[in-house]
This record gives C-alpha cells, sequence and structure tokens, in this order.
C-alpha cells in the first residue's frame, strides 16, 4: 500500500505535470492552485515560490541521474561495459517519472542564478564522466571516434529524448529499451557480414 502524498508532495508533483504540458514560465500560482483545488493564496503555507519546485524538481533529478552513473561505471571493467551500463542507468532514470525528466531536461533555463550556473556545471560534470569513459575506450582500442565530445552529446542526445515517446504499457520495458538503444548507439546499423 502506498503511502499518502503530504500536500507539499501533492504541489510538486502536480506542479510537476503542469511544467510538462506548460512550461514553467506558462505556469502560474493560480493554473496550480486550480489544478489542486485550493485558493492560490494556501500554496504559499506550503511553498515560496514555483521557482522552488522547479529548484528541487532539477537538483533531484541530477542527483539521481549522478548516483546511477556512480552504480553503473562500478558495474564494468571495460569501457564498453561501462558505457552500456551507463546508457542503462541513464533510460532507468528517465523512464522512472517522464514528467520530472521533461522539466529536467527542458525547464532548467528558468532557474536563477547561483542555480542556473550550479545546475550548468552539474550538467558539464555529467557529460565529462561520459567523455571519460570513451577516452578509456579509445586507449584501450574499444572505441574509434572522431571526436569524444562529439560522441558523448551524441549518445546523450540520443537518450534525451526518450521521455518523449517511452510508455510505460509500451513494447519494450526500459532495460529492453536501454539494451537496444545501447546496441544501436555503439554498433551503429550496420550488419557484422
Amino acid at each position: 500500500m502506498m503511502k499518502a502524498l503530504t500536500r507539499k508532495e501533492q504541489i510538486e508533483k502536480k506542479a510537476t505535470a503542469l511544467f510538462k504540458e506548460k512550461g514553467f514560465a506558462a505556469t502560474s500560482m493560480r493554473d496550480l492552485a486550480t489544478v489542486l483545488g485550493i485558493e492560490a493564496a494556501s500554496i504559499y503555507s506550503h511553498i515560496r515560490s514555483k521557482e522552488e519546485i522547479l529548484h528541487k524538481i532539477c537538483f533531484r533529478m541530477a542527483d539521481e541521474f549522478f548516483q546511477a552513473l556512480d552504480a553503473a561505471e562500478a558495474a564494468g571493467t571495460s569501457a564498453t561495459e561501462r558505457l552500456v551500463e551507463a546508457i542503462r542507468a541513464h533510460v532507468l532514470v528517465l523512464t522512472k517519472n517522464t514528467e520530472a525528466s521533461a522539466v529536467f531536461l527542458n525547464e532548467w533555463r528558468h532557474l536563477s542564478e547561483p542555480s542556473h550556473s550550479e545546475f550548468l556545471k552539474l550538467r558539464d560534470q555529467y557529460e565529462e564522466r561520459f567523455r571519460e569513459i570513451i577516452r578509456f575506450g579509445v586507449k584501450n582500442r574499444e572505441f574509434e571516434v572522431p571526436d569524444e565530445k562529439f560522441a558523448a552529446l551524441t549518445i546523450l542526445s540520443g537518450l534525451n529524448w526518450l521521455h518523449t515517446w517511452y510508455k510505460p504499457n509500451g513494447k519494450m520495458s526500459p532495460n529492453e529499451i536501454a539494451t537496444n538503444l545501447s546496441a544501436m548507439l555503439l554498433n551503429g546499423l550496420k550488419t557484422t557480414k
């Protein structure tokens, strides 16, 4: 049995859905109050601003991505194994909550300083971790890439659209998606004939 959400958790959940649907800038506190069925003024007894919610979503998701990546890197010894597990970890975080994933990927631009700069620093650190795996693979002659940054950005770009088409009751599970994406991203579309 799932525990009931606190009012603050309800506000965050509804705000996440609205931010995904309408965008952060187009969502008002009045919109949020209407969806919750409460007066707009009463929301402020639970949160300071809608940016507080955005901050919480973005930085919580960043923590989830880093924790998943830490576990993924520890699980593999070769660069190929580490990259496959990093892709799987990324997919599993994205598919766990597609509304929060969409907000994380699209609405972070609305964070004010210093949160905006902190978020960009985390994003760069995360991307660098993928580049490190790719560098390791190039060094060990597992990978041949024209540019490690290009390779990392191509992989992450391919993964980060997942929230737009993934369906929990769809044809493939998150693990199957991760396996298939890893195969395509690492091997391309060529046959081995």
